[in-house]
């Protein structure tokens, strides 16, 4: 066989392959997503966050086995002394398709959840393999503007109102016309605190830092035009990978303080463990991003059970082409969702 025809052939086995792995992103995931938030969504307001969780993790698994690729779970809900949670390292799809990462939060906002509250969601994220960054499960402090603005406008090592007065000003307003969002908790007492005292103000929530994260990146709608503080590294990559395919700015340093955290990091190819990590060091190649909502909040309507009829809203992004998808879904046919 000539050198010509082996390299049209590799070629073309090379396009079959990204075509594969474009339909595999763009559609299946969504899939993935309604099932988890269906499952989690039998257990509003009954109080059990674990069951809860456990139900969304055993969906969103299920149907990620189902899939015709060969994923990596890098961002999960723990590491393999930690299963049956979708854990760091876990082996997912079928085998029979490209390589792909995968990053999971199967019921983000266990605590919305059990009490009804609203934004709880079921979120995931897929890229190409090598491109989401492999994080350990633990605390990322973070800051998050939407698009439009000049690159480095923000930055994380910046005093609060420093941030403030800088995105005002890149803004065209004053920093009283500012709007941070930031998880309440008690450490971000003096985040809070710096924040008001330039006048701007703060919406605090009690969980759900990825769809907060998200909020940034549409102000106009939501209101917010920054986010701030600590939360998950998990909900920190899962964020970026939505702004990657929207737009926006991401800035996160991992926080490794004590020495078992600093070693799990190591074992995960963490070389600098006070590296402040870009956007674009987060994601790095193509990226689909999905988000069911579970409880109706400000992202996504919840799920809807009605007569003969599940509904759930779905919002599905994908990185390359920059496109976002509302995806409305009345489902008749229970048995996917193995209802219990």
């Amino acid at each position: 066989m000539s050198e010509v025809v082996k390299g049209d052939r590799n070629l073309i086995a090379a396009t079959r392959q990204r075509e594969t792995l474009d339909r595999v992103l763009s559609i299946e995931i969504v899939r993935v997503t309604e099932r988890a938030a269906v499952a989690a969504a039998q257990w509003r307001g009954r109080g059990n966050e674990k069951a809860a969780d456990q139900a969304a993790v055993d969906a969103m698994r299920r149907e990620l086995n189902r899939l015709p690729i060969s994923g990596t779970v890098v961002i999960g809900e723990g590491e393999r002394d930690e299963a049956p949670m979708l854990f760091i390292g876990e082996h997912v799809g079928n085998g029979k398709g490209p390589k792909v990462d995968i990053a999971v939060d199967p019921l983000e906002g266990t605590t919305l959840c059990a009490k009804a509250m609203p934004g709880a969601i079921a979120t995931m994220a897929m890229a190409e393999g090598g491109s989401l960054l492999n994080a350990p499960d633990v605390y990322m402090d973070k800051i998050a503007i939407g698009p439009g603005y000049s690159k480095g406008v923000v930055d994380l090592d910046a005093p609060p109102e420093l941030n403030i007065r800088a995105l005002a000003m890149a803004k065209g307003v004053k920093p009283e016309e500012i709007t941070a969002l930031i998880l309440d908790r008690p450490r971000h007492a003096d985040l809070i605190a710096a924040v008001r005292r330039t006048g701007a103000s703060v919406q605090l929530i009690t969980d759900g830092d990825v769809a907060g994260v998200i909020h940034t990146a549409d102000p106009e709608t939501t209101g917010v035009d920054i986010y701030m503080g600590i939360g998950g590294a998990p909900e920190g990559v899962l964020a970026a990978a939505a702004l990657s395919c929207i737009g926006g700015q991401f800035q996160g340093r991992l926080i490794l303080d004590n020495e078992e955290k600093r070693e799990r990091s190591r074992r995960m190819g963490i070389k600098d463990p006070k590296k402040k990590y870009q956007l674009e060091d987060l994601v790095t190649g193509d990226c689909v991003f999905a988000a069911t909502g579970i409880v109706s909040g400000s992202l996504l309507r919840g799920v809807r059970f009605r007569p003969g009829i599940i509904e759930t809203e779905t919002v599905v992004m994908r990185s390359t082409t920059g496109t976002v998808r509302w995806i409305r879904a009345e489902h008749r046919h229970f048995q996917k969702f193995q209802m219990g």
